[in-house]
């Protein structure tokens, strides 16, 4: 496996007009301990990223709209060759919004839908009305022809929903459609007893095989649960089949569970280099050092890149090169980021020890 970065989360700014129960950084509308680097810096980041690699930058936050150069920075990287893409809540998208998105190169929107209907999605979003302008922000891309992809965020608060979420993204005109499972970070620490429990995870997984084996038209993933990729395997085994599943353009494209710090990575506001956008660790910070530096020499990367390091059923697993484990709930859950995945089930073939015979 190469590890050269494909994918990268870009949090501009802390801030958000929102206070969603599982903010992985905890985003309030003023922040005054994460202020915002300014558009210079924003460019000297991109021309860092540019003379190294060629990944997707993903603009997020907090809620990147908030930021008034938010466009000018898409701009730039455009310029520069990069492929610039946008996550959004949805609430602050207009026409005018519409237009510089258009206008400014970006490629895909990201947006959040966490409930098949308003009651589900506003008690997520702890926001009356956040529905609504995820709604609003659908029917605009689709009036002015913006590319957009899904992420649903679930919990035991709504997982019950998750086949009506499918079937609503479905005919909204999405490209994609991500189901995530929470990690507990930030807010998310708040609300651990609400996590998917071990016993649910596969069941759930089944599910999302099954939906995906039969689907022609919406591209699905999981994620933070990587294995799924393990399912994968078992169930076309099973089945006798040849699944294949298909690419988003603007994704990793990787068959492999986990990326953490060896496709993506996230910086954010204060420009430390995270794993992904649920490892609060980071492996160093763009400011002192340059993004090739830490990408290829930082202690964090090379142990998550070094699978003979990883323990428990994780390290001796059959399916490591393909799951790995999520290295950060394992962090979360147990402080240990090379420890086992919390919430798998999967009990590993144990390997026949090499007799001469």
């Amino acid at each position: 496996m190469e590890f050269e970065p494909k994918w990268i989360a870009w949090e501009i700014t802390r801030r958000c007009n929102l206070k969603c129960v599982h903010c992985r950084s905890s985003s309030e509308l003023t922040v005054q301990d994460h202020p915002d680097f300014t558009f210079v810096q924003a460019t000297e980041i991109l021309n860092d990223i540019k003379s190294f690699a060629n990944p997707v930058i993903v603009l997020s936050g907090g809620e990147p709209l908030l930021r008034e150069d938010v466009f000018d920075i898409a701009r730039y990287g455009t310029e520069k060759g990069l492929r610039m893409c946008l996550a959004t809540n949805g609430t602050l998208v207009t026409d005018v919004v519409c237009d510089k998105i258009k206008a400014t190169g970006i490629k895909m929107v990201s947006l959040s839908l966490d409930g098949a209907r308003a009651a589900t999605h506003d008690n997520f979003r702890n926001q009356a009305g956040a529905f609504d302008g995820t709604m609003n922000a659908i029917r605009l891309f689709n009036k002015l022809s913006i590319p957009f992809l899904i992420n649903s965020s679930f919990t035991v608060r709504n997982r019950a929903e998750i086949p009506e979420i499918f079937k609503l993204v479905k005919g909204l005109g999405a490209t994609a459609w991500y189901m995530f499972m929470i990690v507990p970070t930030g807010r998310g620490e708040k609300i651990m007893e609400e996590l998917i429990p071990e016993s649910l995870y596969d069941e759930i997984l089944e599910w999302h095989y099954k939906t995906e084996k039969e689907e022609t038209e919406l591209l699905m993933r999981p994620t933070c649960a990587p294995h799924y990729y393990r399912i994968v395997r078992q169930k076309a085994k099973e089945d006798g089949s040849s699944f294949k599943r298909r690419n988003l353009k603007f994704s990793t494209g990787g068959s492999k569970g986990c990326l953490a710090g060896q496709l993506i990575c996230l910086i954010n506001v204060d420009g430390d280099i995270l794993p992904c956008s649920y490892f609060p660790k980071p492996a160093g910070n763009i400011f002192r050092s340059s993004f090739k530096e830490i990408w290829e020499n930082s202690k964090l990367f090379l142990e998550l890149r070094d699978f003979k390091g990883y323990k428990g059923n994780c390290g001796r697993c059959e399916y490591l090169q393909v799951c790995g484990g999520c290295r950060a709930r394992a962090y979360a859950m147990t402080g240990d980021y090379l420890a086992q995945e919390p919430f798998c089930s999967y009990v590993p073939v144990k390997p026949q020890k090499n007799t001469g015979i």
